[in-house]
């Protein structure tokens, strides 16, 4: 693992320098061979869904895993966007001149070597590889055994455009020893790891975060709320909570908790249910909900679950003050929104919610890093540090200062 990861920071620092037309050649060249061996990726992900089906994984796991022609194409046509983003490494973001004479400038830099560990779906094998090689770092790659052939067919791909364009493979890697054992031993090797992204499961990111001696920065669950404010607008509720729950219910923006004041319970609850019954959606209410709809009762095990399924709690709180207590009490700090058409309620969310996206009159469905414009990402970091919420390739970078003297001494 040293002499592999040894590797991987001695390729770092040839990465770091490439130009930028270099880059986003490469960039094109690989989108363009995951088309070209779209049949090859395909048949290696039949090899992990035929698994799939053995383990009993479910329908949303399966569907985070399938891949197809649209979705190779889709891959594809994400790396060509992060070719077509800004350079974000020698940005200058501040420069200043010193009393002394000391030109002073703040400028970006790649952060080295990134470990990135996932599950599920395989197409973050080539999101991430290629915002690493745009933002000039090298990336070690462990993702879900359940997606094993899919990945390493996507990496093969990938690796082999780098050894056409004579650059290290290293670049882009997967971790050779993908066992847990191989995880526990990646975390802790802060001498040639800069930086550990883990996304996926919670016991996951709690054995990293509590194990790793390398940065790490989480990508943890996302336990999202709607809250129907008093001054909702009936029509918005019913198409933002459909979409924010059943649109793909296995995704971490998804809607895992449906909060709604109590003035307005009983109008909206009873279209709400007859929405989600036609989408198959499990409901589960506290005991005021089910005053007003007939539904499984909500346990307070429920409230602190991320399902990634087709399931969806409801509580009826009685103000917004109540509402903003729960979801901080409760949620992941990954994505909230109120419906709501006052105001002052609406800042009031937006200022007191503790979460890296906060929405208002808008399906938490949006957190994404293309939804918001910022082309493909990482991850949601649920982290307060360094980056927050859709992680993108400036959040790849750090930043050095850079002096100019004339022969200054202090």
């Amino acid at each position: 693992m040293q002499q592999f990861l040894k590797e991987c920071k001695k390729v770092s620092r040839e990465i770091a320098t490439l130009k930028t037309d270099v880059k986003n050649k490469i960039l094109n060249q690989m989108a363009d061979a995951l088309i070209e061996h779209c049949d090859f990726i395909v048949h290696n992900n039949s090899k992990d869904m035929q698994e799939a089906e053995k383990n009993n994984l479910s329908h949303d796991l399966k569907d985070r895993l399938f891949l197809d022609g649209t979705r190779v194409e889709a891959m594809a046509a994400a790396i060509r966007q992060i070719a077509a983003q800004k350079e974000p490494v020698g940005r200058t973001l501040e420069g200043w001149v010193t009393e002394s004479g000391l030109n002073i400038q703040k400028v970006s830099i790649p952060i080295g070597v990134i470990g990135i560990i996932y599950e599920s779906r395989p197409n973050v094998t080539s999101d991430t590889a290629a915002l690493c090689f745009k933002s000039g770092n090298v990336c070690v790659l462990k993702g879900g055994k359940e997606a094993q052939h899919s990945n390493k067919a996507i990496a093969d791909i990938l690796r082999n455009v780098l050894a056409i364009n004579k650059l290290p493979e290293q670049a882009i890697s997967l971790l050779p020893d993908s066992s847990r054992e191989g995880v526990a031993n990646l975390i802790k090797q802060d001498k040639y790891v800069d930086l550990i992204v883990p996304r996926g499961g919670e016991s996951l990111i709690r054995f990293i975060s509590q194990n790793s001696s390398v940065p790490v920065i989480k990508h943890d669950k996302g336990i999202c709320h709607t809250y129907i404010d008093k001054f909702a607008d009936g029509k918005k509720a019913l198409e933002i909570c459909i979409n924010a729950k059943c649109s793909r219910p296995g995704v971490c923006n998804s809607m895992e908790t449906l909060l709604v004041h109590q003035e307005v319970a009983n109008y909206v609850l009873p279209p709400l249910q007859e929405a989600f019954v036609y989408e198959q959606t499990e409901l589960r209410g506290c005991k005021e909900t089910q005053k007003y709809i007939d539904v499984n009762p909500a346990s307070d095990e429920d409230f602190d679950t991320e399902y990634l399924a087709n399931i969806l709690s409801i509580k009826v709180v009685e103000d917004i003050h109540q509402a903003i207590d729960h979801i901080n009490l409760h949620g992941s700090g990954h994505s909230e929104c109120i419906i709501s058409e006052n105001y002052s309620n609406i800042t009031r969310f937006l200022d007191e919610v503790d979460a890296a996206c906060v929405y208002a009159n808008a399906s938490t469905r949006f957190t994404d890093g293309g939804a918001f414009g910022l082309g493909a990402e990482v991850g949601i970091s649920t982290n307060k540090l360094h980056s927050r919420g859709p992680m993108g390739i400036n959040d790849l970078t750090t930043f050095k200062y850079k002096i100019l003297g004339n022969g200054q001494i202090r």
